[in-house]
C-alpha cells in the first residue's frame, strides 16, 4: 500500500480537480451554487472504501448522502431522521438508496461478543437481526453468514425507511418516491440489487415478511 498523501498534497489535488471540472464545463460550479436538486438520496456506510457518488458515476450535486457505521436507519436517531426529512420534504428526492457493502466491519463487530465500547450500543439493531435469523445464518460458513447479514441489514433498512412517517406522508400526498436496497462488493466494485424496492405503502407487507 502506498503511503498516505500529506495535507498539502490533498489541497493540491483539490485545485487540480476543480480545474479539471471547469476545463470540461465552465459553468459546473455556478450551477452547484445556484441550487441543490438531486434525485437520489444515499444512505450508506461510513467506510472509506465506499464513495457514494463515485460508485454510480454521479457528479457533486446529483446525490444527497447520509453515512454512518454499518448504514443503519435507526428510527430514534435525530441525525438520520433530520437528513431523511430534508431529503424527502425539502429536496423531494425521487429515489432513496439504502446501500450496505460486503465485508462491512460494523456488521462483523456486531457478530462478535460485545466488547467494542460505545459502538456496541450503535450496532445493537444488527445483533438483534443476527439473533432473529440465526437458524439461516448457522447453516452458512463464516463468510457466507457475514455477507448474508450485510444483506439482511439493508433489507431491514429499506423496511425502516418505507415505514417512516415522513415517507408514508409523502406517498399519501402523491409524491413520487422509490426506496431501493443494494449491497456493494468491495472485491468487484459492483452493486448487487437485492430486489426489495418499494414505491408505495401497498408494497410494505411483502417487505415485512422478508426483513
Amino acid at each position: 500500500m502506498s503511503p498516505s498523501p500529506s495535507i498539502q498534497e490533498l489541497l493540491t489535488s483539490n485545485r487540480a480537480w476543480a480545474r479539471s471540472k471547469t476545463d470540461a464545463d465552465a459553468g459546473f460550479f455556478n450551477r452547484l451554487v445556484a441550487q441543490q436538486a438531486p434525485d437520489f438520496f444515499w444512505i450508506g456506510c461510513s467506510d472509506s472504501r465506499v464513495p457514494a457518488n463515485e460508485i454510480v458515476g454521479l457528479d457533486p450535486g446529483e446525490m444527497f448522502v447520509h453515512r454512518n457505521v454499518a448504514n443503519l436507519t435507526p428510527p430514534q436517531d435525530a441525525n438520520f431522521l433530520s437528513t431523511l426529512q430534508y431529503a424527502v420534504q425539502v429536496l423531494r428526492v425521487k429515489h432513496i438508496l439504502v446501500v450496505g457493502h460486503y465485508g462491512c466491519g460494523g456488521v462483523k463487530a456486531a457478530m462478535e461478543r460485545p466488547n467494542h465500547g460505545l459502538i456496541d450500543h450503535w450496532l445493537a439493531p444488527i445483533r438483534e437481526l443476527h439473533a432473529e435469523h440465526r437458524h439461516e445464518l448457522e447453516n452458512l460458513d463464516a463468510v457466507g453468514a457475514h455477507d448474508r447479514l450485510c444483506e439482511l441489514n439493508v433489507i431491514r433498512g429499506v423496511r425502516n425507511v418505507a415505514a417512516n412517517p415522513f415517507v408514508i406522508n409523502a406517498w399519501g400526498e402523491g409524491q413520487s418516491l422509490e426506496i431501493h436496497g443494494w449491497c456493494y462488493s468491495l472485491a468487484s466494485g459492483l452493486v448487487n440489487d437485492l430486489g426489495v424496492s418499494v414505491s408505495g405503502p401497498q408494497e410494505l407487507d411483502p417487505l415485512f415478511d422478508e426483513g
